[in-house]
């Protein structure tokens, strides 16, 4: 269903104009926001939460082979769904578009920058990013569909729910 590709297209070019903005802004301080929410840049060059963060340098190759791969795995998805599965697809542009916005930063930088940083006392969250965001809501929208809860009601069936 590409009538949602441009939900990857919005992702990618939010997520790479706000990456740009974070390095050249952020540099020079964080920017608090909220007691609970700052700007604050960080490079990672492992996966989500940090995972192989602290490798010897091959986990970008891998996490770029991984992008690649899920990238071509998401296409065939999307070329198999039915006209109905509209949540499906969602979340799965989401999905890429995020993946693709990742993948741009490995590849050009050798890290994804990351500058989301929610914190409650001295507990901080891990830092993410526009594309981690997309990822996360595309793959509870997977989560969501996979236990028959499909937001908006309609099944892919054609039966409303």
């Amino acid at each position: 269903m590409v009538r949602f590709s441009w939900l990857a297209v919005v992702v990618l070019i939010a997520d790479q104009l706000s990456k740009l903005w974070a390095v050249r802004v952020l540099p020079h301080g964080e920017i608090v926001l909220a007691p609970f929410f700052n700007f604050s840049l960080a490079y990672n060059t492992g996966a989500a939460f940090g995972f192989l963060s602290g490798a010897s340098g091959w986990q970008n190759l891998f996490f770029v082979a991984v992008a690649i791969v899920v990238g071509i795995v998401i296409l065939v998805m999307l070329r198999r769904l039915k006209p109905g599965d509209t949540q499906v697809s969602v979340a799965l542009w989401l999905i890429l578009g995020g993946a693709i916005g990742n993948l741009a930063d490995r590849l050009r930088l050798g890290h994804v920058v990351d500058f989301f940083d929610f914190h409650l006392g001295g507990w901080h969250f891990w830092t993410f990013n526009i594309a981690d965001s997309a990822i996360t809501i595309g793959a509870a929208l997977l989560i969501l569909d996979s236990f028959g809860f499909r937001l908006g009601g309609s099944r892919s069936n054609g039966q409303q729910a």
